[in-house]
């Protein structure tokens, strides 16, 4: 297999900001050229909500990355998350002109970018459209079409929506901190790409990713991407929910979380205490790890209760066969996969981004808190592939049609990823201009 570019993915959290800059190896393997990790002060619930602070902190994990890779980062593939993501299923057709002729790749990007005309409520915009499956003079379960016959091609899309405001923010944080964005990414889907096995998607399997603003679902079946959604709890409301319950600080109530920290309090002793440091000369406060338990294990039941909604929202409840996989940092909470287990039923395990990566890759980003950003670099490779190969066929005339020229960039909306730019040329456009460059 040939080595891939350089791709970097930047994964703007709640907690933390993640840049890292990677390529595909010649055995397939994601080699980690470099990362670069920061506190996220400026954004709430997966949303910006203090363009100065994302700014900011964007550049420190920038910079640190780039001095560890040796890369002078100018591109990024960013990912996007947050209440405002939701998805809708919606089916296309397109009446051919000739029944006689191959179906070719023009008729099939045409029938993906006319869902990007869908008309949407007020603020909202079309962030992606993803095909599940076609079907030709009414067969179904037609996974490529290409080079087939037939009079009439439709197809089920999966389309994820999100607020205008919302993408601009991103795209303003990222513009300010002298970066170009070369796609927005739907962050569970970047993160199937990073702990889910193929095996996994097509059995069926529910994306968890735990992060510290919100929970993002994905759910796969037949290989196909089937259902998202973005809860708006994570790791942070935890830690505040013991920062009350304890009444110490934030900064001490994060760190019994992550250390001692269960979700199960069945699993803990009475016995069992951290002391907390008191505050100016106060006596220490000392907290049982039973306690700790059960104020975790409350707010858990209640994200878990609404993962479990959205499974079965999904309608695919009973044909989700590998079961619930769990990421992202709120993954590393101790007895986490045994709560979810117990109120789910289903088979859940820890997904952890190694199995993509390769040898030599530091210990540290083989944690679920990295599967976003490593999936933002796999997906990002996967894109960037997808229009080489676009190129290539444009080359060799593959591409043409009906006597047009072939051409992936020299077309108007011959393929998805020319529309994926649009949009982004469409949230700029939205803007004054001076105040992003």
């Amino acid at each position: 297999m040939k080595a891939s570019e350089i791709i970097v993915g930047l994964d703007i959290g709640t907690t933390k900001i993640a840049c890292i800059v990677g390529r595909r190896n010649e055995n397939g393997k994601i080699e980690i050229l470099g990362y670069g990790r920061t506190e996220s002060i400026g954004v709430k619930r997966g949303m910006v909500s203090n363009i100065e602070d994302t700014v900011n902190s964007i550049r420190k994990a920038v910079e640190e990355a780039s001095v560890r890779s040796g890369v002078d980062i100018k591109y990024v593939n960013v990912g996007i998350a947050g209440q405002h993501i939701k998805s809708l299923q919606h089916r296309g057709s397109l009446i051919r002109e000739s029944s006689d002729k191959e179906i070719n790749r023009i008729e099939v990007d045409k029938l993906s970018n006319d869902m990007y005309k869908l008309s949407m409520a007020a603020g909202e915009e079309i962030i992606d459209v993803i095909p599940q499956e076609y079907i030709i003079d009414g067969e179904q379960g037609i996974k490529q079409p290409v080079g087939m016959l037939g009079s009439k091609l439709e197809a089920n899309f999966h389309v994820i929506i999100g607020q205008t405001a919302a993408a601009k923010n991103i795209l303003k944080c990222v513009k300010r901190a002298n970066l170009e964005m070369v796609d927005l990414i739907l962050e569970p889907i970047a993160s199937a790409e990073a702990v889910l096995s193929e095996e996994e998607k097509e059995a069926g399997v529910v994306l968890v990713d735990i992060g510290g603003g919100t929970t993002d679902i994905a759910i796969f079946y037949d290989k196909v991407i089937r259902h998202t959604s973005v809860i708006p709890f994570g790791g942070d409301i935890i830690t505040e929910d013991i920062r009350e319950g304890c009444t110490i600080i934030k900064k001490h109530a994060e760190e019994v979380k992550i250390k001692f920290g269960s979700a199960l309090a069945s699993e803990n002793r009475d016995d069992e205490v951290v002391s907390i440091p008191g505050i100016r000369g106060r006596p220490p406060k000392e907290i049982s790890f039973r306690n700790l338990a059960s104020i975790i294990q409350a707010r858990m039941e209640e994200i878990v209760d609404h993962v479990y909604y959205e499974i079965k929202n999904s309608g695919l409840e009973r044909k989700l066969i590998a079961g619930i996989v769990l990421t992202g940092g709120g993954a590393l909470l101790k007895h986490i996969d045994q709560l979810s287990a117990f109120l789910t039923g289903m088979e859940v395990r820890i997904g952890y981004p190694n199995e993509h990566l390769a040898k030599g890759t530091p210990d540290e980003l083989a944690s679920p808190m990295y599967a976003t950003g490593i999936g933002l670099v796999i997906e990002g490779i996967k894109r960037f592939d997808f229009e080489i190969e676009m190129e290539r066929m444009k080359e060799t005339n593959e591409l043409s049609a009906d006597g047009e020229k072939a051409g992936l960039k020299n077309k108007k909306d011959d393929s998805k990823e020319k529309k994926r730019q649009s949009y982004l040329d469409k949230i700029i456009k939205m803007f004054d201009r001076d105040l992003i460059e």
